[in-house]
């Protein structure tokens, strides 16, 4: 039982610091993908490299992180119950989580993606709202003769021309909207998660398998880290437009003309309509990159045993 435990704690460990070195490397490209999405048909930024240079340009190099410190704080849990709860349904479902079952791989990845969005959805929705603040400030040079309505963002009463701050925002909207503030767009959450799962984990796996090597009993790391990379950029564009209409729920402040909605089906509807079906994939070239290295990275850290070796060090 205790060799168990160790085991599990190792998993939470493994993926606490995948998901921390993960989001210190791809974070810039994150607050890009969330920029871009929550364009309404205009081109304040023509791509993911012209957004990343207008932000650098006005906001400074920090600006490109606006959000990272709660992706950080946050990260480690989320990674964690992610990796782990695999782990735990693929046991659970399968002898040992190594035979080969297409139907129970991927009711575990789905059980992995339902875990997953008790820290997800309120750190999503936090990380949003100070990644999108810049993009509300209008960057461009002609900022100073903007007008009133592109200023940072305020949630509730606080002032506007404060900084917005992970605290904040979560203060305000626990006192206004209670602990349901937090989980804003919670359903659109799920509905790109557990899709995202259930493409990832078998997808990994299978991938993972070719390369599996019997005389060192595991595919070697290299070939590790290419089956996390690839099998997170295809799940992370397949799932591109739940997540673009998740970006739309959750992001509280709009700007001028921008619209608010009631719903998933209600935004769906009003970005078809209004922006074409090419608006569903906005950022899905920045969700690959974002999505690759980071499952890469994990996938890295879960070959090298880091968690096991950091256990090691306090036996």
């Amino acid at each position: 039982m205790a060799k168990q435990d160790l085991s599990v704690t190792a998993k939470l460990i493994n993926g606490g610091v995948a998901g921390l070195v993960g989001v210190t490397c791809v974070f810039p490209i994150d607050l890009a993908k969330t920029r871009l999405q929550n364009q309404h048909g205009k081109d304040i930024y023509k791509g993911m490299i012209d957004c990343l240079m207008k932000t650098a340009r006005v906001e400074g190099f920090l600006g490109m992180y606006r959000g990272a410190a709660v992706n950080l704080t946050l990260v480690t849990p989320e990674k964690a119950i992610k990796l782990a709860a695999n782990d735990f349904f693929r046991q659970l479902l399968m002898e040992d989580g190594m035979q080969r079952d297409l139907k129970m791989e991927m009711l575990a990845g789905c059980g992995a993606g339902m875990c997953q969005v008790v820290v997800t959805c309120p750190m999503e929705m936090l990380k949003i709202q100070l990644q999108d603040a810049g993009r509300l400030v209008c960057p461009f040079p002609s900022a100073a003769s903007a007008p009133a309505s592109c200023r940072p963002h305020s949630v509730g009463s606080a002032p506007a021309h404060k900084r917005p701050s992970a605290t904040l925002i979560a203060w305000e909207l626990l006192r206004t909207q209670g602990l349901a503030g937090l989980y804003k767009g919670l359903g659109a959450t799920l509905l790109r998660d557990i899709p995202f799962s259930i493409v990832y984990f078998p997808l990994f796996a299978n991938l993972n398998n070719l390369g599996f090597n019997e005389l060192a009993g595991k595919a070697s790391f290299a070939h590790s880290f290419m089956s996390g990379c690839a099998a997170g950029s295809i799940a992370a564009v397949t799932v591109t437009p739940l997540d673009v209409l998740k970006t739309r729920i959750q992001t509280l402040r709009k700007g001028l003309g921008e619209d608010s909605y009631s719903g998933i089906r209600d935004c769906a509807r009003k970005l078809w309509i209004q922006e074409g079906p090419s608006a569903f994939m906005k950022g899905a070239g920045c969700r690959a990159l974002v999505i690759a290295p980071l499952f890469g990275i994990a996938q890295g850290v879960y070959f090298l045993g880091i968690g096991e070796r950091i256990l090691k060090c306090y036996e």
